[in-house]
């Protein structure tokens, strides 16, 4: 009767180790498989997946850079022609030249949330949101040419500089995700070249009185 409990306890044992080996077969398999993945995540180079390119990545910077150009000619169209706008308006040079100002007071405390929402909601809803703006205040100026209305002429003012600032941020994010690693600049430079054209479009002597 002893020799029974010691061979089923000999039996049971042999189970087990043998059930213990493939458990730890397993381990070690799986182990490899994510110090494999760790390994292609640090290096970098394996795991890298080629960038996607599109035919209509040309039409996106161009079209940027067109609604770029449309909102940096608003930035000093009040200045080029300030004794007409003094006239009209009846305010003094001082006033007018607010006008301008605006665009760049508006970038210093509105830049940080901007950027911010361009890296949690992306490209579309940004350039969404600056043309948005970009045309309200253009209408908004449109419908205010009455020389008692210059309070909402700088209310569209504001809309504009306000696009302004999702505008000055988007061509290197546009050329990082649209373009390939060697038309990175191109992609940039045709960004920023549509807010050049609208600032040296305006770039003229003022009437004379």
């Amino acid at each position: 009767m002893s020799e029974k409990p010691t061979l089923e306890d000999g039996k049971l044992y042999e189970d087990q180790t043998e059930a213990d080996s493939k458990n730890h077969a397993k381990l070690e398999a799986g182990d490899a498989g994510r110090r494999a993945d760790d390994h292609d995540q640090r290096d970098g180079v394996e795991a890298q997946r080629p960038t996607r390119l599109y035919k209509r990545r040309w039409m996106i910077v161009l079209l940027f850079s067109s609604y770029s150009l449309c909102n940096s000619f608003q930035w000093i169209q009040y200045g080029i022609i300030n004794n007409i706008f003094m006239k009209f308006y009846n305010v003094d040079s001082f006033t007018i030249d607010w006008m301008s100002m605006i665009y760049m007071l508006t970038y210093i405390p509105f830049i940080f949330p901007v950027t911010w929402l361009l890296d949690k909601k992306g490209l579309r809803v940004i350039a969404l949101v600056a043309t948005a703006l970009n045309c309200a205040g253009t209408w908004i100026k449109v419908t205010s040419v009455r020389p008692d209305l210059f309070a909402v002429t700088f209310l569209g003012q504001f809309s504009c500089s306000l696009a302004q600032v999702f505008i000055l941020g988007m061509p290197s994010r546009i050329a990082s995700v649209w373009f390939g690693s060697d038309e990175v600049s191109t992609a940039c430079s045709i960004g920023v070249f549509g807010n050049q054209v609208g600032c040296e479009g305006e770039d003229c002597p003022p009437v004379s009185k």
